[in-house]
């Protein structure tokens, strides 16, 4: 699974959705998609709980689930890799899962931390899970939080990669001028797929390698059962 995961980087354009459970993992695999990812949000919300409100030990429960569930890759969306890095990956990479996400917004502080301090936990990481064979993908979350300055994400990407991760994510960009410049550092992209955001050929035409879908398809499933269930009500 590690080797098709990172196969699946060497060249063109692919589409990872997100799903929150192992039956959402199951539809989506059967639909075709080479490869899931968790959602950190999404995850969050079928446990009734916010966003960065989920353990370590139930991160890894519910990976562990998903890895079981489907016969493709699976990348963990680990957040801010919890207090210990280290132990994170250990604990992600003995569920079976073929890569994680790490991002440089502390939920403790409630800021993105300095690009330096970033750089140095993307490090951490990028050793720890080499050693497993996982593929490491490193968020800048500067436009998820106000902070819409693309020079400081592009310098903290090229950081990022220096550091070792093998893919670099920017999630908030929409502008494919924007998207471009953080393609040409030369390694694999991820891009968020957005409303009213460059479709999925766009991307590819930019040398985007990585289209992902975040919280948004388990949003829209709590948003119809909502509608539903209004509608039940009334």
């Amino acid at each position: 699974m590690r080797r098709r995961f990172r196969d699946l980087h060497a060249e063109g354009t692919f589409v990872m959705p997100n799903p929150w459970d192992v039956g959402s993992a199951r539809l989506l695999a059967s639909l075709g998609f080479p490869a899931l990812a968790t959602t950190s949000s999404g995850h969050a919300a079928s446990l009734g709980r916010a966003d960065q409100h989920v353990t370590l030990d139930e991160l890894v429960v519910h990976a562990a689930a998903l890895v079981a569930a489907v016969d493709v890759p699976l990348n963990v969306d680990a957040e801010h890799c919890f207090a210990d890095i280290v132990e994170t990956v250990e604990r992600i990479a003995g569920t079976g899962a073929a890569g994680l996400s790490i991002e440089d917004f502390d939920p403790a502080a409630r800021a993105v931390e300095p690009a330096g301090v970033a750089a140095e936990r993307v490090g951490v990481a990028a050793e720890a899970a080499h050693r497993h064979g996982l593929l490491l993908t490193a968020r800048a979350e500067n436009h998820l939080y106000g902070v819409d300055d693309l020079d400081d994400t592009v310098d903290r990407l090229r950081a990022y990669r220096d550091a070792g991760a093998d893919v670099v994510y920017a999630p908030g960009l929409r502008r494919l001028d924007d998207i471009a410049r953080v393609v040409g550092l030369g390694v694999p992209v991820n891009v968020l797929a957005m409303p009213g955001g460059p479709a999925v050929a766009e991307l590819a035409s930019v040398g985007v390698r990585r289209v992902s879908t975040g919280g948004s398809l388990a949003r829209a499933a709590y948003d119809e059962l909502r509608r539903a269930a209004t509608e039940l009500l009334t």
